[in-house]
């Protein structure tokens, strides 16, 4: 069984919205080819913030980081997004989907700062992979 991304609602969220895989050659003249090498959108990232939640709530996320084998392993946020990872997003559910398919990965180890006696914050960085 996969271990699935905890549904808590964050404090904060950054989307850095991706680019489509462009190659670009540009003559000594200044003139300039692009080459389109794909049909959606790649490097989109997804920064979540959790501030003051239980010490129970954070550690599920690092249990999550090390069922994923850290940045090794990809997932799905859950479905619908609005419940989790997208709370509060009035646009689009698809928003932070990163296209049809795409999952994600974590960029780097998530940061955990101890509040106070139990209670942390912690600092996700994911990056969406096709």
């Amino acid at each position: 069984m996969t271990a699935t991304f905890p549904t808590l609602v964050p404090s904060s969220r950054q989307f850095t919205q991706g680019d489509w895989p462009i190659a670009r050659f540009t003559a000594q003249n200044g003139s300039e080819v692009r080459i389109l090498y794909g049909n959606r959108e790649v490097g989109q990232s997804l920064d979540l913030g959790y501030e003051n939640i239980t010490d129970a709530e954070a550690e599920s996320f690092i249990t999550h980081y090390q069922a994923m084998k850290g940045t090794y392993d990809t997932f799905a946020l859950p479905q619908p997004i609005t419940d989790g990872a997208g709370a509060g997003w009035s646009g689009t559910t698809t928003t932070f989907n990163a296209g049809v398919g795409s999952q994600y990965r974590y960029a780097g180890p998530p940061s955990l700062t101890s509040v106070y006696p139990g209670v942390s914050s912690i600092a996700i960085k994911l990056v969406a992979v096709g």
